[in-house]
């Protein structure tokens, strides 16, 4: 009993060493081959440039959406085996002339404020919204109010929680209250919303972001606009000092329905299994207060990139690397949701998916939606990351484009740049291309075609048909 009990043992070690496989020393040679083709002739900052500066904010279904798929295909098409558009469904938004707004109190003064719509917002009667103004910080907070809230402008006034390393997190903590902050002050009887923009510091630059409505009737909807911290900081004192104290609000957004635009698809195909399909992706719209620099123009050419060092090296990959360029994430996921379902319908098989979604900053290293045992693969490869400073292979999600390809052994992943500076251009009139340093963003790809290189050399055995 003891023999075959050590020799099942030793069997089980032995499988458990074969189904991880260790990195090989040209794995090393080659991750310094991506580097150095990033950091010397890489074309990401030049597309950055081009999709910033030439054609500047990208809202889903925009002129400027519409000219950034006509570039990105193009340029895809020099590069790539193949490359497609796939027709989506987008809701068309459009914010009007620029919002107006002030405090103002009962002696008649006027304290005029930084703010702008919220995607998705209805805009304000013609001649502007006044009313008195009711402090919350939070919808819980909200919802213990009650009938106080009927005929005011509820100001959301929950910051982002500053002790939180990982801002994301903070920015999860509160987005709440930007989202479904209109839709759950109308149930109260409230007349309009401001929020204290999403951002960590202090300044006078409002934060757009998606809302919604929910399922309340078209009668019920209210107007919703972002107010700069600085702004809602002197709000919150006005407030302090008298409770009667009135706030007006100006825009005139137009929901406009749904039109036509499209994902920006390319690939790389495999020579040994080209059914197995690695993707790499990033969004292509983005707001338009500023041109969407970090957000997502950055993930965009990231991606667009790991096809041309492939091709700069003469690599050619055993596996399809797919490129997606995704539309409407910002206020739908329609075209993520869209190229999963597709997906599904033709059993494509995908044992990878990476996204660049949270700027174009020094690279950190990458969080994974993966099992254990997945997750034991990809910690093998750290090592190799290390003289690149990339330390951080944690499991803890991957981005909101490719989590509807969750499933199926699949996993998914998204590059995790240093986040501390992220928040103050997020959806703001500073995201723009003079914000993204050329050295940071050429490391994040290269920290990004070195991952999916290492995919394409060792493969996910647990992956199945989507």
């Amino acid at each position: 009993m003891n023999k075959l009990f050590v020799v099942v043992m030793l069997f089980g070690f032995a499988f458990a060493k074969a189904q991880l496989q260790q990195p090989s020393p040209s794995d090393s040679l080659m991750l310094r081959s991506i580097y150095d083709q990033n950091l010397t002739k890489s074309k990401s900052y030049e597309w950055l440039d081009h999709l910033s500066n030439q054609i500047g904010g990208r809202l889903s279904g925009s002129p400027q959406a519409q000219l950034a798929v006509e570039y990105t295909y193009k340029e895809l098409l020099k590069i790539a085996d193949t490359a497609w558009l796939q027709p989506v469904q987008v809701p068309k938004w459009t914010r009007g002339t620029p919002e107006i707004a002030y405090i103002e109190s009962t002696d008649g003064s006027r304290l005029k404020v930084n703010v702008c719509a919220l995607g998705g917002s209805i805009a304000t009667p013609e001649l502007g919204l006044r009313a008195p103004v009711i402090e919350v910080q939070g919808i819980d907070d909200l919802k213990s109010l009650g009938s106080q809230v009927k005929g005011k402008i509820v100001f959301y006034n929950r910051p982002m929680e500053p002790t939180k390393i990982q801002t994301f997190e903070a920015y999860g903590g509160c987005v709440d209250q930007r989202y479904s902050g209109a839709m759950e002050a109308s149930k109260l009887g409230a007349v309009g919303v401001i929020v204290r923009s999403m951002n960590l510091r202090m300044d006078d630059l409002p934060h757009t972001g998606s809302m919604s409505y929910g399922n309340l009737p078209l009668e019920q909807y209210i107007p919703a606009a972002a107010i700069s911290t600085n702004d809602a900081q002197k709000l919150h004192l006005e407030l302090q000092k008298n409770k009667n104290t009135e706030f007006y609000l100006q825009q005139n957004c137009q929901n406009l329905g749904e039109t036509t635009s499209y994902n920006v698809i390319a690939q790389i195909n495999g020579s040994k299994f080209s059914d197995e399909i690695i993707l790499v992706g990033g969004h292509l719209d983005s707001w338009d207060l500023g041109d969407g620099s970090h957000d997502d123009g950055a993930g965009v050419v990231q991606s667009m990139q790991v096809l041309q060092t492939m091709r700069n090296l003469n690599y050619q990959p055993q596996r399809t690397i797919r490129v997606v360029l995704f539309m409407n994430e910002e206020n739908g996921l329609r075209g993520a949701r869209a190229y999963a379902s597709q997906v599904k319908e033709l059993n494509q098989r995908h044992i990878f998916a990476l996204e660049s979604d949270a700027g174009g900053f020094t690279p950190r290293g990458f969080s994974f939606d993966a099992s254990k045992s997945q997750m034991r693969q990809v910690v093998s490869w750290r090592p190799l990351f290390k003289p690149y400073l990339i330390h951080y292979f944690e499991l803890g999600g991957s981005g909101a484009d490719v989590g509807p390809l969750k499933g199926n052994g699949t996993i998914l992943a998204g590059l995790r740049p240093d986040s501390q500076r992220y928040f103050d251009h997020h959806h703001a009139a500073n995201d723009t291309f003079d914000a993204v340093n050329k050295r940071e963003l050429e490391l994040g790809a290269a920290s990004m075609t070195s991952l999916i290189y290492l995919f394409d050399k060792y493969g996910n055995p647990e992956a199945k048909l989507d």
